[in-house]
């Protein structure tokens, strides 16, 4: 979902009207994620109980808490503390022109990623690990003296397992369910993917990212570079998502749909990437930001073709 979705001036004079300051708060969280977050969380759970088992309401209520626990406790939690500390002048993502950091943000939101753990405990063991583990690295990622986010490599690292495995592995979890081998290809995969998506999300932040003394992967490589990671990053999630893909028994007849899909989300990434790395030296800060967002949208591609292919 574009930034601009929630952040255009009249979401922002309704806001202000009806919190006050206090919007300030709502903003650093960073709404416009919810969805993509929430998405890919699901994913999970819907891999983990089928459409049948949708159906029939399973774990349903588990997988809710879960959900809304992962993002608005630990995501929402984590872009403010992160946005306390960064102070961003520009824009970030899903989220543009952020407004000053609210003098009591981290607080405020480490509150929510302290209530998400509180919800977390509801569930069952899996997911509590899960949630542990990235509640602490989220806290190594932005928080001073470690502020991981600024060792380059290591800010790559962390988000690869979060967002990209533990993220659709929590949707998982809730439900109780041991994994299978397809699934946990599937996760390893979305890893690998992240692996790719996450250095575009910095290359129009690399001069004020220089400026602020945050070595991060992308500044560490330069543009070209990071999108020929990006780009084999992507080839290799889509071959280990192929390895899933035989595992579950795609080569069976009739199957061709669910290769169709899963190579139509391979495409989308191709049209994406490609062009970006031919015109990379050209191309200014804003531009790089459109072709993130694109890249946001072949991401939400490959999460529906996972979703309709493995759970169907």
């Amino acid at each position: 979902m574009p930034a601009e979705s929630v952040d255009s001036s009249g979401f922002r004079r309704h806001g202000y009207r009806l919190l006050g300051p206090r919007f300030d708060y709502l903003l650093h969280m960073r709404p416009a994620e919810w969805p993509i977050m929430a998405a890919h969380t699901a994913l999970g759970y819907i891999l983990a109980v089928g459409w049948s088992g949708i159906a029939r309401g399973e774990y349903l209520g588990a997988a809710i808490l879960g959900i809304a626990a992962w993002v608005i406790g630990l995501n929402a939690g984590t872009l403010a503390v992160n946005s306390a500390f960064d102070r961003d002048d520009g824009d970030i993502g899903y989220l543009r022109r952020p407004p000053p950091p609210p003098p009591h943000l981290f607080g405020f939101g480490l509150g929510l990623m302290l209530l998400g753990l509180a919800a977390a405990l509801l569930l069952p063991g899996p997911y509590r690990l899960a949630y542990l583990a990235c509640f602490l690295l989220s806290l190594a990622y932005s928080v001073p003296p470690l502020r991981l986010k600024a060792v380059p490599g290591m800010d790559w690292l962390i988000n690869m397992v979060g967002f990209g495995a533990l993220t659709p592995f929590a949707g998982w979890a809730a439900t109780g369910r041991p994994l299978d081998a397809g699934a946990r290809l599937v996760f390893v995969g979305f890893c690998l993917l992240f692996a790719g998506l996450y250095p575009l999300t910095q290359l129009y932040q690399l001069e004020e990212d220089r400026r602020r003394g945050d070595r991060t992967l992308a500044l560490m490589l330069g543009a070209r570079t990071s999108l020929a990671v990006a780009l084999l990053a992507t080839i290799g999630a889509f071959q280990v998502f192929a390895l899933s893909a035989v595992i579950r028994g795609w080569l069976g007849r009739g199957e061709q749909w669910r290769w169709f899909l899963l190579g139509g989300a391979l495409a989308a990434w191709l049209v994406v990437l490609l062009p970006w790395l031919s015109k990379s030296p050209r191309l200014a800060p804003a531009a790089h930001q459109r072709r993130m967002y694109l890249a946001l949208g072949a991401w939400a591609l490959t999460d529906l073709a996972i979703l309709f292919g493995w759970a169907g």
